[in-house]
């Protein structure tokens, strides 16, 4: 009896020993598999943005870019928390493999699961364009560049191709006619190409049956009308003038005066900024000088809207051949039909101008 009393107890400490054996390895399972947990926890569900307070901000993603270049996109304004987190689950669903150019919305709440989904969705936030009173084609490509990935260089040199260009119908020297200035929405990482396409949709649908038609029985054609309106914009601030200006230069084109515009020679000159024209300033030679050449220059010398457009389409049907600046400083001009009459008119605003030391 002594003996299996002995045998018993020597089990039950074995068995004590196991249980202790087995409570540890449980314990340490269960340590493990915490620890495992608040890991993945920590890369994948856990804030990993901190936006200083701001709700939403917009990270931007270049055409072209690696994994590497989205996280300094994060970090150059220190909103990625942890990089190395980001990284691994970034490789983990392929993000890496695949990344997608664009602007997107962040949001201070978010974790790495939340921006890896986002940025690898594509859906993007499109920024809103807004041009107008431009006068050369470098100053709307520097504007574009500002606003869009698209450089102002890319820009720039499809303008100024021939054959790019011509698929339009215009030519380097009118390429400012295809932009209609207004309000736009694009994606961020729009290109070159595909802005000025765009541009060229809105060209084509302001075209109307209804315009062409008025073009047409005016003389004039597409690039005729924008190049006109864009004289005729920088004759006067007085909108309602525009259809009587636009009536004297159709009418000086069809008897072949010179349109003698002094906004074409300030243009031609490069100084936007000549308050008075003199004698000496129409003798520079430039196609764009309508003193020296006859008909309208070559392209436009400032970025025609679609009510300026309107203007010459719809011009008034006058006599006049003359117009100069009232001298009372209205902003208003006097049109005149004969040269003797506009001579005299001509003379009291110029009176005006000494007596103002301009």
């Amino acid at each position: 009896m002594a003996a299996k009393g002995r045998k018993s107890g020597k089990k039950q400490k074995k068995s004590v020993k196991l249980g202790r054996v087995l409570l540890l390895i449980a314990a340490i399972l269960t340590l493990s598999a915490t620890i495992s947990f608040y890991w993945f926890y920590k890369r994948v569900f856990a804030v990993n943005l901190r936006l200083d307070g701001n709700k939403k901000e917009f990270v931007y993603i270049r055409t072209g870019s690696d994994i590497n270049d989205v996280v300094n996109a994060l970090t150059e304004s220190g909103w990625l928390i942890d990089k190395s987190s980001f990284i691994w689950l970034s490789e983990f669903m392929k993000y890496d493999e695949r990344i997608l150019p664009g602007r997107y919305q962040l949001e201070g709440s978010m974790s790495n699961l939340d921006l890896v989904r986002q940025l690898r969705s594509g859906k993007q936030v499109p920024v809103n364009l807004t041009f107008r009173s431009m006068r050369t084609k470098e100053q709307l490509a520097g504007r574009v560049g500002r606003i869009l990935e698209a450089d102002s260089l890319s820009l720039i040199n499809l303008m100024n191709d021939s054959g790019f260009m011509r698929q339009f119908g215009l030519n380097p020297e009118q390429a400012l006619c295809l932009f209609l200035p207004d309000t736009y929405e694009f994606y961020w990482n729009t290109d070159a190409s595909t802005f000025i396409r765009k541009m060229a949709e809105q060209y084509n649908a302001f075209w109307t049956e209804d315009r062409l038609k008025k073009a047409e029985s005016a003389g004039l054609s597409k690039t005729d009308v924008q190049i006109l309106a864009s004289i005729i914009v920088q004759e006067s601030n007085m909108r309602d003038e525009w259809p009587v200006i636009a009536g004297v230069y159709i009418n000086r084109l069809k008897i072949g005066l010179p349109l003698q515009a002094d906004p074409t020679v300030k243009f031609a000159l490069g100084d936007f900024e000549l308050k008075r024209v003199r004698k000496y300033h129409t003798t520079v030679d430039s196609p764009y000088n309508t003193y020296k050449y006859k008909g309208l220059p070559p392209g436009p010398i400032y970025m025609a809207g679609k009510q300026s457009m309107d203007a010459v389409l719809n011009y008034q049907r006058h006599n006049y051949l003359y117009f100069c600046a009232r001298p009372d400083r209205s902003g208003y001009h006097t049109f005149t039909k004969s040269y003797t009459e506009h001579l005299r008119v001509a003379g009291k605003y110029h009176r005006s101008l000494n007596a103002r030391g301009i």
